[in-house]
């Protein structure tokens, strides 16, 4: 029988279950939270390790599909395909706090599913999947170390945090937080925020471990009475006596590799430390050692010398005082940067700092640019995208190119959420923003160059961003009881270290952070000493880029397409469509402009690569959505003639008719004697009855002009001008019958 457990988290009831779904599986779970959030999580581990490799093979996955919010997919294809961005950004997050809790050495390969099977459109399922992700893994038979849950924190209005809030909160608490770990530590953070301060984010990461236990001793109790019994697992485990070797035979090489302060020439003499030389040294006494050495597949030796690279790592950075670059622990590296790099892309910027570079390039588009989203969440259409590269040259490497990875989908989702709070609003500035980010050199932190590059970009496009945003990786070495925090880290301290903590932001608070942890958690005094660090980082860095670039330009450049926001009535949207697209694409034709894009709420986007082509755009939209008055005059087109008079375009797709007793003061015969189509005659409205025809009159205008002694007509009226007789004045001779003349209705 299932077994479940309750408990509130975040105002709503947080129920996990295990036993009834996915039992073939080394461990599951389901989770439900509040009325329509729900995510089933299987976990597997392979029968055997794998053979050969020096990694532990993890893999998860998280998985939205559209029938969980009640959706079919669009376009032509029925059936899901590649993940979309959100649901690789979430399996990053179930990832990256539960890798660093198993068994050194385990080579087993694990799979992580967790599939969504229904959710609240507005409330992301995401931390959900960590959750159900740590109870899975908790009630399996999977050694792991620590049970692993996560929530996402927000604020009201009234700045009061909110666990787990909807997707509207996100935007007017300014706040959006992911946070993982354990009962003891936190092992992840992710979000961003409308500049907040560092203690308003220690605040939010202190409130979120709190609900943290909550889940977390909810699992615990829960795995009490169904978790399956703890197999054993083969964990790799080097040999005792060729460690002790190893690292005696190349304690002093691995020294003097880590002190070389160029990143080539380190690396360079860390090549020189191979298996081969180890054989080489081998003595007579040494058969033993040398024979592991020899034997194929065995990583040992590579394996042994990582670690003694770590260790020196510490031994200088902890206890020395020193990095392997020669700087001080909270020194920053050589910056320069400039701004239109290049002549045709509408802003570009590159940023280095060290070995680090980064070329950013800025395109401004149409509101129709946007990237439209089709998930299960409720998401708005992108108009801000950041995409990141890191080609292999970046790093001195040949591999193949092939699409984006999860890696770089996150960095660019990290730098794209680090520079939304200082964008202009839509209303302010109607274009959608494309960045790309071309990593030319790599030796740490990239993602924060990446930042740093489209600062510069968006200034030099002229796009009015209320401030510099910059960013530094912050990282963490420990040794027993004593660490050291180190700024603006390097590869090397990325990868032997124990911590890589992104902060980015302005001089006015953090924007974005992102942290991910090698150990079994950090606790927040340490996080507080690394945010005071990044702090007076970003700050200096910030100093730099304004020197480069102090203020967005003033025009953009004149590659990039001018944009005309224009409001009209909704109801008047149809009119400039048009029956089948047919009125704004003569629009389109006849102006020359690139768009047009027309929202519900009646705003008209005109985009051109020319100022005038788009106020023409302008007149003609505004000349299809002008209301029609009583009393008003127009210039108007002659479209037909019918026998009782003419029908005038007052204003585009608007026309109404002259009655023949309404073209002139005098009388007219045939409609032809005085105008024919094509002619272009000015008109006064005179009625908009009931069915909203239009009548019209340019009598009424020539009379006028002719009381003022400006008309083409003299004062004479249609009866002085006819010399009909009155019904008092004899006929004429000839003797015919007296007539008046009979007036007739104007759509007769």
């Amino acid at each position: 029988m299932p077994e479940s457990i309750s408990l509130e988290i975040g105002g709503r009831t947080m129920t996990i279950e295990t036993g009834e779904l996915a039992k073939q599986a080394n461990g599951s779970a389901l989770v439900r939270y509040g009325d329509q959030n729900v995510v089933l999580c299987a976990v597997t581990a392979s029968a055997k390790p794998r053979e050969g490799i020096d990694f532990f093979p993890l893999t998860c996955d998280f998985e939205e599909k559209m029938y969980a919010a009640g959706k079919i997919p669009g376009g032509y294809i029925k059936r899901e395909g590649r993940p979309p961005e959100h649901a690789v950004l979430s399996s990053r997050q179930i990832d990256r706090p539960i890798r660093p809790l198993f068994p050194d050495g385990f080579r087993n390969d694990i799979q992580i599913v967790a599939t969504v099977l229904s959710v609240d459109p507005e409330l992301d399922a995401d931390v959900i999947g960590v959750c159900a992700a740590g109870a899975a893994l908790a009630f399996s038979d999977i050694p792991f170390a620590k049970t692993v849950a996560a929530v996402r924190v927000g604020r009201d209005e009234n700045g009061k945090y909110l666990c787990n809030p909807t997707l509207p909160q996100y935007v007017t608490g300014g706040m959006d937080i992911v946070i993982a770990g354990t009962a003891d530590a936190v092992m992840m953070v992710e979000g961003g925020g409308n500049e907040i301060s560092e203690d308003e984010f220690l605040a939010a990461v202190e409130y979120a471990h709190a609900e943290i236990k909550k889940i977390v001793a909810a699992i615990d109790k829960l795995a009490k009475k169904v978790a399956k019994p703890k197999r054993e697992f083969p964990v790799q485990r080097v040999d005792a006596d060729l460690e002790k070797w190893i690292r005696k035979t190349f304690a002093k090489d691995v020294a003097k590799a880590m002190r070389v302060v160029e990143k080539q020439e380190r690396e360079a003499a860390f090549a020189l430390l191979t298996r081969a030389e180890a054989v080489a040294r081998c003595t007579k006494k040494d058969e033993a050692i040398k024979a592991l050495l020899e034997t194929p597949g065995n990583k040992d030796f590579e394996k042994v010398v990582k670690a003694m690279e770590e260790d020196e790592l510490r031994v200088m950075v902890v206890d020395e005082k020193i990095r392997p670059d020669g700087r001080k622990p909270n020194e920053i590296r050589a910056i320069w940067s400039k701004v239109h790099y290049v002549p045709r892309v509408h802003g570009s910027g590159v940023f280095t700092r060290g070995q680090t570079q980064v070329f950013t390039a800025a395109t401004l588009g149409s509101i129709s640019d946007a990237q439209r989203l089709d998930g299960i969440v409720a998401l708005e259409d992108k108009r801000y995208m950041h995409f990141y590269n890191f080609p292999p040259f970046s790093v001195g490497e040949t591999r193949p190119m092939r699409g984006p990875g999860r890696r770089e989908i996150g960095h660019g989702h990290l730098a794209e959420r680090a520079l939304l709070p200082v964008l202009p609003p839509k209303e302010e500035f109607p274009y959608t923003l494309r960045l790309m980010s071309e990593v030319l050199e790599s030796n740490g932190s990239s993602s924060m160059a990446s930042v740093c590059g489209s600062t510069l970009a968006l200034m030099d496009a002229g796009v009015p961003i209320k401030d510099h945003v910059a960013g530094v990786a912050m990282g963490l070495v420990l040794k027993g009881k004593k660490y050291a925090v180190l700024t603006d880290i390097q590869g090397l301290e990325d990868s032997l270290g124990e911590m890589d903590f992104k902060v980015a932001g302005t001089k006015a608070g953090i924007t974005a952070i992102q942290m991910d942890i090698k150990v079994a958690g950090v606790t927040i005094e340490i996080m507080r000493e690394a945010m005071t660090e990044a702090k007076k980082s970003r700050h200096f860095i910030i100093d730099k880029l304004k020197e480069t670039i102090a203020r967005p330009r003033e025009e953009l450049s004149k590659f990039a397409p001018r944009m005309i926001v224009v409001q009209i009535n909704p109801a008047k949207i149809k009119d400039v469509i048009g029956p089948g697209g047919k009125v704004i694409n003569k629009i389109i034709a006849d102006t020359g402009v690139a768009k047009i894009d027309i929202e519900d709420d009646g705003k008209v986007f005109i985009t051109s690569l020319d100022g005038e082509s788009a106020e023409k755009a302008r007149a003609i939209v505004e000349a299809i959505t002008k209301e029609v008055l009583v009393g008003e005059t127009y210039m108007g087109t002659v479209t037909r003639i019918i026998n009782i008079g003419a029908f005038v375009q007052i204003i585009p797709g608007k026309e109404g008719l002259v009655h023949i007793s309404q073209l002139a003061p005098t009388r007219v015969e045939r409609v032809e004697d005085v105008v024919k189509v094509g002619d272009e005659i000015m008109v006064k409205v005179m009625e908009i009855d009931g069915q909203g025809r239009i009548n019209l009159s340019r009598k009424a205008l020539l009379a006028g002009a002719s009381s003022n002694g400006h008309g083409e007509h003299s004062e004479r009226s249609e009866h002085s001008e006819r010399r009909e007789p009155t019904p008092h004045t004899p006929a004429p001779a000839g003797g015919g019958e007296r007539r008046l003349p009979r007036r007739r209705h104007p759509r007769e």
